[in-house]
């Protein structure tokens, strides 16, 4: 088995693509994972052309809207190229129209590609988006809480001065019947 990819870490979380070439064969793996929640993106391209291929999808939430641009569908497609085999280039007119056909099968691939691309970009777009989101989201509550702590350290300071006035008013109303009673004497 070879293995050739990428791995990217971006804001915690981690997103690998792995292709594994081997039996004349490529095999595609995409992952994403982050807290906990993951979804893979898995298929195997065969590099024999005269074979049908089969796209599945593992996890329903990448592919809910199948069918429209960016995204594949599930099913089998029969082959619409020719086979390796029947490849002939003994001839200047077997030669272009072998050089035609691989033309088409690397704009195949390419498409393809784009197509993962798109949806890579747009799972990237939505990890962003939620990671502003979280941080806004906690910017807030930290706003709120710091408007309640003020509000109750003012509602905190006013009991205070409230409880001062009245213990100043009970010392000067005690004071009263000393005061008489020092003027009597």
């Amino acid at each position: 088995m070879r293995y050739c990819g990428a791995r990217w870490r971006y804001n915690g979380k981690l997103i690998v693509s792995l292709l594994h070439l081997a039996g004349g064969g490529l095999d595609t793996t995409t992952g994403v994972w982050g807290h906990g929640d993951g979804a893979w993106l898995t298929g195997k391209v065969v590099l024999d052309s005269s074979k049908a291929f089969t796209v599945t999808t593992g996890v329903a939430d990448v592919f809910q809207d199948a069918g429209t641009p960016g995204t594949a569908a599930a099913g089998t497609y029969g082959a619409q190229l020719q086979a390796a085999s029947a490849m002939d280039i003994t001839t200047a007119e077997a030669a272009t129209r072998t050089l035609a056909i691989v033309d088409s099968a690397l704009t195949t691939v390419n498409d393809q590609r784009a197509r993962f691309g798109a949806i890579q970009n747009r799972l990237e777009s939505t990890i962003s988006n939620l990671q502003t989101s979280s941080e806004n989201l906690s910017a807030s509550r930290s706003r709120i809480r710091d408007a309640d702590f003020a509000a109750e350290t003012a509602s905190m300071t006013r009991a205070q001065i409230l409880q001062q006035a009245g213990v100043a008013m009970l010392a000067q109303a005690n004071a009263i019947p000393n005061n008489v009673l020092s003027l009597l004497r």
